[in-house]
């Protein structure tokens, strides 16, 4: 019996340790958007349609900016293509400065993926 107590542990604690990981990788993701949203001081109604749109597009910039088979013109490329695609409709629910902070965020987010 103790021959298996042993591999049992390890199984669990691995998968606790996965369990915390897994957690903390959501809560920064909601912990960066709701920066985000601060930093936009979007309104509640702006917050509801604005989050998921930002929540869609931040795994395929981070996937983009962490692909090495990429140069950094096609990774520039590539996200101001996801950008295009979203900034119609961010538009149409930010105001004009809101609108003007985001896209100042977004050009801060193409020059780190070419550095």
């Amino acid at each position: 019996m103790n021959q298996y107590i042993r591999p049992i542990a390890a199984a669990l604690c691995f998968g606790v340790f996965m369990l915390m990981a897994t957690m903390s990788s959501a809560q920064q993701k909601s912990a960066k958007l709701e920066e985000i949203a601060q930093y936009l001081n979007l309104t509640p109604e702006q917050k509801a349609k604005i989050l998921p749109i930002l929540a869609d597009e931040a795994p395929k910039v981070k996937a983009i900016k962490e692909d090495h088979s990429f140069s950094r013109m096609q990774k520039m490329q590539r996200i101001k293509a996801i950008h295009q695609q979203t900034g119609p409709q961010m538009k149409a629910i930010l105001s004009p400065e809101q609108y003007q902070k985001l896209q100042a965020m977004r050009h801060k987010t193409l020059a780190d993926a070419i550095h």
